[in-house]
C-alpha cells in the first residue's frame, strides 16, 4: 500500500498527559490502577486501528516538590506486567513501554521483551531512555544521576547486548521431538560471552528467539547524544512537536544522521508528539482546553515552572512577574531544546502562570476533527513526520473523542489504516524480521 501515517496511543499517567487530568469530570481516578481502565484504553486504540499503544515509565515518585504528592496524579503500574495482561485482551495492536538502560540490566530486559513478544504473537516494543532524575539514582544505590553523555554510551552498549541475547537461539533450534527425546539442537544455541565497558554478560537467554526477532525499538532523546544513538540503533523516534518548520528541520537532520550511521533513512520512522483537544467547533475545543489548564493548582504551577526553567519561584504568587535568572542546573536531566525556555529568555520576564500556559499551548492542539486531521496531514505530507504519538490530556475521554471523531476523518482521507493487515508490529513499521546476528 502507499505510505501510511503511523499512530501510537500514549499513556503518560493513568489520568492522562496533563498533570491534573485526573480532575477532569469524566476521569475515573478510583479506577486508574485497574485492568478495566487500561483495557478500555487499549481496546479503544485498537478500535481506532492505532499501530501501537505506548506506556511511559519512570523509576521514581515525583516528590521533589510538595505539589508532586499533593496534586500530581503520577502513579504508574509496572508497564510490562500491564502489557502482558493487555496482550490477552487485544489482538493486533502493538505493545510498547519505556525501559531505562541506566537502571536495568540487559539480560532482564531481553528476557522480558522476548516473553512479551511470544505472549502477544509479535507485538512487543520498547522505548529506550537513559533516565533523568536523581530520584531514580537514589532508588538504585546512588546519590546522583550518571553523567548525561555516559548514560548514552551505556545505552548504546545496552542495545547491542539485548539484541545479542535475543539471538541466543536459531529460529529452528527448538526441536521438541518426543520420539527421540531431543528438545533442542545444541549446535543452534549460541552463548554471547559479551565483555564490554559497562556489561559482562555470558548468556544465553533462556527463552526461544521471539517472533519479531528483535522487538521494535523506540527512542525519545533530543540531545546530541540521544540523536546519535537513535540514528545508529532506533526503529522509530518519539519526537517533540513544534512548528512545521522546526519539525521539518528535526526530521531532515535525524534522517541525515541515520544515513551517516550507514542505515537506510526510510527504516527510521519519526513520530512527533501531539496532544489534541477535539471539539464540535473550534470555540468548544478552546473552551475545553482552557478548562483543562485551569485544573492545575497554583502550587503545582509554581513548582512545575521552577523545575522547567531552573529557577526557584517558591513563595511567589503564580501571577507575580519575575525576571529570569537561572538558580540551578538541570542540564544533566535533559539537554533537549526547550521552546518555553527560549521564549522566556527572549522576553526576559513573565509570571509563572504565563510560562505554564505557554508550555500547555505549545503541547496542545485544539480544534475540530477536521482541524486536527489538517494539522497531522500537513506534517505527514511535507517532510515533518512519518506518523504521530498521540497523547491525551485526560483519560478515558481524550482517547474516546480522538477515535470517535478524528480517526474517521484520517481514514476518509486515506492517511491511516482501516484494518490490521500485517501480523507483527515490525511489519506494520515496514521493517523486515532481522536475521540472527552472528559473531
Amino acid at each position: 500500500m502507499s505510505r501510511r501515517m503511523l499512530l501510537g496511543a500514549f499513556v503518560f499517567h493513568p489520568g492522562g498527559a496533563h498533570v491534573t487530568g485526573w480532575r477532569q469530570p469524566t476521569s475515573r481516578p478510583a479506577e486508574h490502577l485497574s485492568i478495566k481502565h487500561f483495557r478500555h484504553f487499549a481496546q479503544t486504540a485498537e478500535r481506532g486501528v492505532f499501530d501501537t499503544i505506548f506506556l511511559a515509565d519512570g523509576l521514581y515518585f515525583w516528590d521533589r516538590y510538595p505539589s508532586g504528592v499533593d496534586h500530581y496524579g503520577a502513579l504508574r503500574p509496572e508497564p510490562f506486567t500491564l502489557l502482558s495482561a493487555l496482550s490477552q485482551v487485544t489482538e493486533h495492536i502493538g505493545l510498547a513501554a519505556t525501559v531505562s538502560t541506566t537502571y536495568n540490566e540487559p539480560y532482564h530486559v531481553a528476557r522480558t521483551l522476548a516473553s512479551l513478544d511470544h505472549l502477544s504473537r509479535g507485538r512487543a516494543a520498547w522505548n529506550l531512555v537513559t533516565s533523568r532524575y536523581d530520584e531514580e539514582a537514589k532508588n538504585f544505590g546512588g546519590d546522583s544521576h550518571l553523567d548525561h553523555t555516559r548514560r548514552y554510551e551505556r545505552g548504546r552498549e545496552f542495545v547491542d547486548v539485548v539484541n545479542g541475547l535475543l539471538d541466543s537461539w536459531d529460529d529452528d533450534a527448538i526441536v521438541a521431538d518426543a520420539e527421540s527425546g531431543i528438545f533442542a539442537d545444541r549446535e543452534k544455541l549460541h552463548t554471547l560471552n559479551h565483555r564490554g565497558e559497562f556489561f559482562d554478560v555470558r548468556g544465553p537467554l533462556n527463552i526461544a528467539r521471539p517472533p519479531q526477532g528483535h522487538p521494535v525499538l523506540f527512542q525519545a532523546g533530543g540531545s546530541e547524544s540521544g540523536l546519535e544513538l537513535a540514528a545508529a540503533t532506533a526503529d522509530a523516534v518519539f519526537a517533540r512537536g513544534g512548528s512545521l518548520a522546526d519539525s521539518q528541520a528535526f526530521y531532515a537532520d535525524l534522517k541525515a544522521r541515520t544515513e551517516r550511521a550507514g542505515r537506510d533513512r526510510d527504516r527510521l520512522s519519526i513520530l512527533p508528539s501531539v496532544m489534541p483537544v477535539v471539539g464540535e467547533t473550534r470555540e468548544a475545543a478552546r473552551a475545553e482546553a482552557e478548562a483543562i489548564l485551569a485544573l492545575t493548582p497554583d502550587a503545582l504551577i509554581l513548582e512545575a515552572v521552577s523545575h522547567t526553567i531552573g529557577q526557584d519561584l517558591a513563595g511567589r504568587s503564580a501571577d507575580e512577574r519575575f525576571d529570569y535568572a537561572r538558580d540551578f542546573d538541570t542540564s544533566n536531566e535533559t539537554r533537549s531544546r526547550s521552546a518555553v525556555l527560549d521564549r522566556l529568555i527572549a522576553e526576559g520576564s513573565a509570571t509563572a502562570r504565563e510560562v505554564y500556559a505557554w508550555s500547555f499551548a505549545q503541547n496542545t492542539l485544539t480544534g475540530t476533527a477536521a482541524d486536527i486531521a489538517d494539522h497531522l496531514e500537513e506534517r505527514f505530507e511535507n517532510g515533518a513526520a512519518d506518523g504521530f504519538v498521540v497523547q491525551f490530556p485526560h483519560l478515558p475521554g481524550g482517547i474516546d473523542a480522538f477515535v470517535d471523531d478524528v480517526i474517521p476523518e484520517l481514514q476518509r482521507r486515506g492517511l491511516t489504516r482501516t484494518s490490521y493487515e500485517e501480523a507483527t508490529l515490525r511489519e506494520r513499521f515496514g521493517l523486515e524480521r532481522p536475521a540472527r546476528i552472528t559473531a
